[in-house]
């Protein structure tokens, strides 16, 4: 297997040199051959997200080196480019892929901004086939799909499935505030808590959205109404560390709930004072850092050993881009290397696949988008003061309408700001 657009040796590469390296390329992967499969990636590597990228290509590492560099006889050669998490960028990179590193296929991007971006190029080259890296906005795949364009990642309201409902049964939430990043990704997460916690009965006290980046959170934080049960929180990355740190800081007393990477591991790994704080808090995602399940425990072993350098236990991104590019790399094994033509024989075998992953089995609804369990979790320390989330209860395979009638569903309209609004029978609070 040849990497191009960065380098991989014995020892592990700091983030800084693999970002620099990815506007290099390696002669001997230039030149086009049948006995080839050029695999195009994208990942953030720059801004808020990139902490969340650097996990992303760890997991794509330990997808890739679980096949032996080649498919059916092809060599396998990868190609990678390093995004900001803008729409913009993403379709450049993803346009130089396809137009002049002549790629087969993509796996990409990270972003919900992105994603939703990188499905509208989709639509204008038919012939080639891309795999979703970990962009998780609703409309990536629910309403106008690529039918070239695979997504064996959850949404991100798909990866709320159960919070809303537990918080309001077992914590007692009645009154809860929400803080989200403003952009495509965080409206599908806070859409899919509101469906659940506003139809038990709940009321939305709020909603500010802040811009991805923010550095400082007080003003927010200052309009928390002061008598609201909790806070839901999505940011991500360092915004998810400047704002915890922040909320803490400035006196925040109303419990917290997080987004599924709000304290994902790279988040509880990194330091400050905030860290004494947040253990208890609850949340959502596909994936959960100390899961029981066999498959699990494997690939945290394995990502421990190649990534010695890494997190204590693979984050959501690691998962989600491991699971991304194992389903390419299924599917192209299935279609015996033939990335020929409209790549009808991949797209069919995509379609149709069905696996077990690290967090469980996966497959595909009619729109191609993931059907797959969801975990909800509470942070907890272990013995030697490291953090971690716990597992408190597994949705098994939840679809795209969060297991509710598919119709109804999708007329509700896409995320927004505002959309949808909380809900209970017969009125809107």
């Amino acid at each position: 297997m040849t990497i191009c657009a960065s380098h991989f040796g014995n020892r592990p590469m700091t983030w800084a040199m693999l970002a620099a390296g990815m506007t290099l390329m390696a002669h001997d992967a230039v030149a086009q051959s049948g006995d080839t499969i050029r695999i195009g990636t994208m990942f953030v590597t720059e801004g808020a997200l990139a902490s969340l990228g650097q996990e992303a290509n760890r997991g794509l590492e330990i997808a890739l080196a679980e096949f032996d560099g080649t498919i059916a006889g092809k060599k396998i050669v990868v190609f990678k480019e390093g995004t900001n998490a803008t729409p913009d960028l993403a379709v450049q990179k993803a346009r130089k892929l396809i137009e002049q590193d002549k790629v087969d296929v993509i796996v990409g991007p990270l972003s919900g901004g992105e994603g939703l971006a990188v499905k509208e190029y989709a639509k204008t080259v038919p012939s080639k086939t891309f795999v979703n890296g970990a962009a998780a906005s609703q409309d990536t795949t629910m309403r106008d799909p690529a039918p070239n364009l695979f997504s064996f990642r959850v949404d991100g309201a798909q990866m709320t499935a159960g919070l809303g409902k537990y918080v309001y049964d077992e914590k007692k939430y009645r009154n809860v505030a929400i803080v989200a990043e403003d952009y495509a990704y965080p409206y599908t997460q806070v859409a899919g808590f509101v469906s659940e916690f506003c139809g038990r009965g709940g009321k939305i006290a709020d909603r500010y959205w802040v811009p991805l980046g923010t550095k400082d959170y007080s003003s927010v934080i200052a309009r928390i109404p002061s008598d609201v049960d909790a806070v839901y929180v999505v940011v991500g990355g360092a915004d998810a560390v400047n704002f915890l740190s922040q909320y803490y800081q400035t006196g925040g007393k109303a419990p917290l709930i997080g987004g599924s990477i709000t304290v994902d591991s790279d988040v509880l790994n990194s330091k400050g004072p905030f860290r004494s704080k947040i253990i208890g808090i609850l949340s959502s995602s596909n994936s959960a850092d100390e899961s029981e399940a066999p498959e699990w425990q494997a690939f945290a072993k394995t990502y421990r050993a190649r990534f010695p350098d890494g997190l204590p236990a693979p984050s959501s991104l690691a998962a989600a881009y491991y699971i991304s590019m194992k389903a390419m790399l299924l599917g192209l094994q299935a279609a015996r290397g033939d990335v020929s033509g409209n790549q009808d024989v991949l797209k069919e075998a995509l379609r149709t696949l069905k696996f077990d992953t690290p967090t469980g089995p996966i497959s595909l609804d009619q729109n191609r988008q993931a059907i797959a369990d969801n975990f909800l979790m509470e942070v907890t320390s272990r013995p030697d003061g490291s953090l971690y989330n716990k597992v408190v209860k597994v949705v098994p395979q939840v679809n795209a309408t969060l297991n509710m009638p598919r119709e109804p569903y999708i007329a509700m309209g896409a995320p927004s700001r505002t959309n949808p609004p909380c809900r209970q029978v017969g009125k809107v609070l």
